[in-house]
């Protein structure tokens, strides 16, 4: 299902190095209030969820970066520092108005229609703005020392997944899906990544602000679909994760 790159053949948007001065120092001001806001909101979450944590195995390992995706900037799984979090992300939406491939097309094109911009903003810096191809790029501006470059190594109708460049905080990839099921809208995000080095072992894996940023981005984003499928939720939104030791 892998297209291959093609990235010569492609046009470089305009914003390829990133958010202006201007839009950056604004980008910036807003953070204290919006991480604020995004903390208030964890905190006082009421969304019922699901959370479970055990151990894993081999088969929590990702897939490897296809070779027409890799180079010297891809930043893999096994670089990374403590142990490897396989989390997967998951609701179920009822009476949903828009179609599997639909959901999968609007978070391609435009990341930012689901992401909570308090505190990501998703900038491409590589290939055709308004569309998702593989070897596309993009930098997610989070608050502080966040940032995180990603490539797209794998497009298809209904999924699309990301790898890690030199410089995130994470090492590995995440891959967002929708399917229909038994007359249900599932949304899925899926991540297999380990601290991208040892500072962010130590926010990631010891203190776990880190972790738990991750988690609310994310859960925030499954919201956000969620409301603009124009369904509402079935159920409890699950958020499971299994943690396999990497030996040093």
């Amino acid at each position: 299902m892998l297209l291959r790159l093609g990235h010569g053949s492609r046009p470089t948007p305009p914003s390829a190095s990133g958010l202006g001065p201007a839009a950056r120092a604004a980008l910036v001001a807003r953070w204290p209030l919006g991480v604020a806001r995004v903390t208030w909101r964890y905190l006082w979450r009421t969304t019922p969820m699901r959370r479970s944590e055990q151990a894993g195995g081999a088969a929590d390992l990702p897939e490897p970066v296809p070779s027409d995706c890799c180079d010297e900037r891809v930043q893999h799984a096994d670089e990374g520092v403590g142990p490897l979090l396989h989390r997967r992300y998951a609701v179920r939406i009822r009476e949903a108005r828009v179609t599997p491939e639909e959901v999968v097309a609007g978070l391609a094109d435009d990341p930012n229609s689901g992401a909570p911009q308090d505190i990501a903003v998703f900038v491409k810096t590589r290939g055709e703005a308004g569309v998702l191809a593989v070897g596309d790029e993009f930098v997610v501006r989070m608050p502080g020392p966040w940032d995180g470059p990603v490539r797209v190594i794998g497009r298809g109708p209904l999924w699309f997944r990301l790898a890690t460049l030199r410089g995130h905080l994470e090492a590995g990839q995440i891959e967002f899906r929708a399917r229909g099921e038994d007359g249900l809208l599932h949304v899925e995000i899926e991540s297999w990544a380990r601290a991208g080095d040892r500072l962010a072992h130590l926010a990631y894996n010891r203190l776990r602000v880190a972790k738990e940023i991750q988690l609310n981005l994310w859960v925030e984003t499954l919201l956000a679909m969620t409301a603009s499928s124009g369904g509402r939720r079935d159920g409890l939104l699950r958020v499971d994760t299994r943690w396999v030791e990497v030996p040093a």
